[in-house]
């Protein structure tokens, strides 16, 4: 059996576990102490020497990364393995002009690859099947990682990369591709497209693994019906490897964290401190086995839940809650924290469909928040009374759920720009 799908690995006890972290940390920090000067300096400000980790345990000692220093150590300065040795980049976009770049030696490739096929294993993948993979390509973590791990199961591989929907129709129709690898929002899209094109009757997809944006229960659940298939989350970063750092199982319960190459933390996103199994706040990650960009304690920003609970599944290593938004892309307005994925729980729970526009301003020194959604064809309407009567529901609806006013502007059917990747949810004209 191949390394990524060994039950003495996924059903480990939580002893062995906690063994293979410790061994690993342990090598891992003094991998950074004596290769990344960068990490190296921002333990001596902090008085902590590899010594003084000897365990999980020692593991709050050690400083936080965060995405500034990824941008202020650009492009080198967290590389833990020479050029020479190194054999890919990926990358996400720069929001201040700088791009964050990851390498890899080709052992993090396998590993990585490894953790993707878990994945696609977790959602029933199997080498008799057809696995099309419409996340991009390129510099995007999405397209290589999923390929990558279709390979090692041995399923037929459809590399599709994102965009041009009327092709991806055609193979999937055509060569009767059973799991879909893209975002929820192209999901979305595709199975839209779908339903217009007649082709319902012709699709054999039975699993769809989906992330790289937040999404939410109810989308799911949309996702489902109109594919239907079973939706899988998966969750990554570019910063510790890409998709495949959890993923779930049939149970659909949270994501299993591969924990024999990552050690999870929840922290308070105020003070940093480790906050007990349970509660919620900062996902904090530690690469213990990533060779050329060893990050340790890097802060995601995602808000999310850790769990111990046994799973049905027979998978031992921890769960993480679906990210419940993020500690830096949480929008705060009139000093309410508010979290894009409260909103589109409200619009999918009236019907709407999952394609929608927040749109935050200041005016008169005021924050201002407007929701920009579709009329959902079966609901369409051309009476102004009818749609301020639909305006003025969901109103309602999100002031019960947020705790303030947004205002609701109802729009036709496909007005607002499909996405074909990471959709655009969010206009904060605060920024401009």
């Amino acid at each position: 059996m191949p390394n990524y799908y060994q039950p003495e690995i996924e059903t480990a006890s939580r002893e062995q576990i906690l063994a293979w972290q410790n061994e690993r940390l342990v090598k891992q920090v003094q991998h950074v102490w004596d290769n990344v000067p960068y990490y190296r300096q921002k333990m001596e400000e902090k008085g902590v020497t590899p010594a003084d980790i000897q365990s999980v345990a020692d593991l709050h000692k050690l400083p936080f990364l965060t995405k500034a220093d990824l941008r202020d150590a650009y492009p080198y300065g967290l590389m833990g393995k020479p050029k020479s040795e190194c054999v890919r980049i990926q990358s996400t976009s720069g929001t201040t002009g700088r791009r964050v770049v990851a390498f890899y030696t080709q052992h993090d490739i396998d590993l990585w690859e490894d953790c993707c096929a878990r994945a696609i294993m977790a959602a029933g993948g199997t080498k008799d099947d057809v696995v099309q993979v419409a996340y991009g390509y390129g510099l995007f973590t999405g397209g290589p990682g999923l390929n990558g791990g279709s390979h090692k199961v041995g399923c037929l591989t459809l590399p599709m990369s994102s965009g041009n929907t009327e092709r991806q129709l055609q193979f999937m129709t055509d060569l009767e591709a059973t799991i879909l690898c893209c975002t929820p929002s192209y999901a979305a899209y595709l199975a839209e497209s779908i339903q217009e094109a007649g082709l319902r009757d012709r699709i054999k997809l039975k699993a769809g693994i989906f992330g790289a944006e937040a999404w939410s229960e109810e989308m799911r659940h949309d996702i489902e019906q109109n594919l239907g298939i079973k939706a899988y989350d998966i969750y990554g970063l570019t910063e510790t490897s890409g998709p495949g750092v959890a993923y779930e199982c049939s149970e659909q319960t949270g994501m299993h964290i591969n924990e024999d190459h990552f050690i999870a933390e929840i922290i308070d996103p105020e003070t940093g401190e480790v906050l007990p199994e349970g509660s919620k706040g900062e996902l904090v990650f530690t690469s213990i086995t990533k060779e050329a960009f060893p990050l340790l304690r890097y802060r995601t920003r995602d808000i999310c839940v850790l769990t111990r609970k046994p799973c049905s599944c027979g998978r031992t290593h921890v769960k993480m809650s679906k990210p419940m938004g993020r500690s830096d892309d949480m929008l705060i307005i009139k000093g309410v924290n508010v979290f894009p994925s409260q909103i589109e729980t409200v619009l999918l729970e009236q019907g709407y469909p999952a394609n929608y526009q927040i749109i935050v301003d200041r005016v008169n020194h005021s924050d201002t928040l407007e929701v920009m959604v579709e009329m959902a064809p079966d609901k369409f309407s051309d009476s102004l009374a009818e749609i301020a009567e639909q305006e003025k529901k969901l109103v309602a609806a999100l002031k019960t759920m947020l705790g303030i006013y947004a205002k609701v502007r109802i729009v036709s059917p496909k007005s607002i720009t499909r996405s074909e990747g990471k959709a655009v949810r969010i206009i904060d004209k605060r920024k401009i």
